[in-house]
């Protein structure tokens, strides 16, 4: 392997090539017209636009990324997260023209990506699942009362082809349920051209806690311990933290082994993620997905284990055997990850996209780390997630790590849009937040408060 082709844009495709660059590994950009002076194309060495800037005709366009690898002689393709990163069709593309794909098998893509399918496997490997349903597709919609009843509400509607909280909606009683249904299975077809989707238990006083796997392939398969992702909006992770606060270390433990279990079982190859839905009140855990990619909230892990998990993927992906590094990993201290979006928490988090007139971030800040794909003077555009960076921060204990983070954040310039920092900055410093006593309603129950 000699040269990437990062098929993405933004933090994650400057997150990649970085690490390609510290293994002496070569990297190719790939750009939307929107995206031709963004800051991952200007690190790469070399750049191919691809299309306009809407992502169904450019980052989404596999015979695009396809022809840009063979015109640049790539023989490696990143996916990074996102996009294409979770099509089997993709990665098995990539492996028939003859490269690299840094990512596991289409095999396990398919697996995890229907949820059904990944359910049955999760309990097949003695992990804890839900009460939920089969798949409904369109067709199918006189079912659903009956499946309801046995699931039993309050319950969630779930695109099966979905992920990050995108197709979810919460039902309450029978008399909304068909047209929840139906209204869901319409956005899953348009956003995943798959409009089948299914009924899952809700959790009323939930908490989100995943685990991070790697796999080698072959039934060897490890676990970097838990990331805590409870403070959420709309359904989407906002700020995430390791160790999760205030959870039972044998709790932790048993849902670490059962994401390993399941990520052996599928002979899982490269980093993947096991999320859990955990009942705040019980302590008892269930199994929601399985994330086959790298997460958006890896650096948590990176800071508290000392590893590289992006360049792991590439040496792994490279034919390097991984498994004396993977025993030897342990965790140290607490991190935590505040994503700093270019959005509007008084306008229930609406985006708000705009120009970057001034962005300035904290230099060399102890125990502060800053992910971003944007430089002063770029565009936030209404095409892409408008995430400007993320901003992590550890600490010997989950007090000073909260305090880093908060400390960044105010060193953080932004000026030419509105953005959620000031909510950021609240929730770190929010009394119920210090407690630990997090969950994925606290936002909504919380957000007067937290947005005044």
């Amino acid at each position: 392997m000699k040269k990437i082709l990062i098929a993405n844009r933004g933090e994650i495709a400057c997150r990649i090539g970085r690490a390609a660059h510290g293994l002496g590994l070569k990297t190719v950009a790939v750009h939307s017209d929107a995206d031709s002076e963004s800051l991952h194309v200007a690190e790469a060495d070399e750049a191919v636009h691809i299309g306009p800037a809407p992502a169904a005709q450019s980052y989404l366009r596999a015979d695009a990324i396809l022809e840009a690898a063979a015109a640049t002689g790539a023989d490696a393709i990143h996916p990074g997260y996102g996009f294409l990163a979770e099509s089997a069709a993709f990665a098995r593309a990539v492996g028939n023209a003859g490269l690299v794909w840094i990512g596991p098998s289409p095999k396990s893509i398919d697996d995890m990506g229907d949820k059904e399918r990944a359910r049955a496997l999760a309990r097949a490997a003695d992990v804890p699942v839900l009460p939920g349903s089969e798949r409904f597709g369109p067709e199918a919609i006189g079912k659903v009362e009956e499946a309801a009843t046995a699931v039993g509400y309050p319950l969630l509607v779930k695109a099966s082809a979905g992920g990050g909280g995108i197709g979810m909606r919460r039902v309450d009683g029978p008399d909304k349920l068909a047209k929840t249904v139906e209204s869901t299975q319409e956005m899953a077809a348009r956003s995943f051209g798959d409009g089948a989707v299914y009924l899952e238990r809700f959790v009323p006083r939930a908490r989100h806690v995943e685990i991070q796997v790697f796999g080698l392939g072959d039934g060897r398969a490890f676990h970097l311990f838990e990331r805590d992702c409870s403070t959420q909006r709309r359904f989407q992770k906002v700020i995430e933290e390791s160790p999760a606060p205030g959870l039972a270390p044998e709790i932790t433990a048993r849902m670490a082994e059962c994401a390993r279990a399941l990520a052996a079982a599928e002979r899982y190859s490269g980093a993947g993620t096991v999320e859990f839905i955990v009942d705040a009140e019980s302590g008892e855990f269930y199994f929601l997905e399985m994330n086959t990619r790298i997460q958006v909230e890896h650096p948590v892990t990176e800071m508290i284990c000392g590893v590289d998990l992006v360049g792991m993927q590439i040496r792994h992906a490279a034919g390097e055997d991984l498994e004396a590094e993977l025993n030897a990993v342990t965790r140290r201290g607490v991190a935590v990850e505040c994503r700093l979006y270019a959005e509007n928490p008084k306008k229930m988090f609406l985006p708000a996209p705009g120009a970057l007139d001034v962005f300035e971030t904290p230099a060399d800040m102890e125990g502060v780390r800053i992910d971003t794909g944007v430089r002063q003077g770029a565009a936030i555009t209404p095409y892409y997630d408008p995430m400007i960076a993320k901003i992590s921060a550890w600490g010997e204990t989950r007090d000073a790590a909260l305090d880093r983070a908060a400390a960044a954040l105010r060193a953080t310039r932004i000026e030419g849009l509105v953005t959620n920092r000031d909510f950021l900055i609240a929730v770190l410093e929010d009394g119920e937040f210090r407690r630990g006593e997090v969950w994925t309603g606290y936002v909504d129950a919380r957000r007067k408060d937290l947005t005044a």
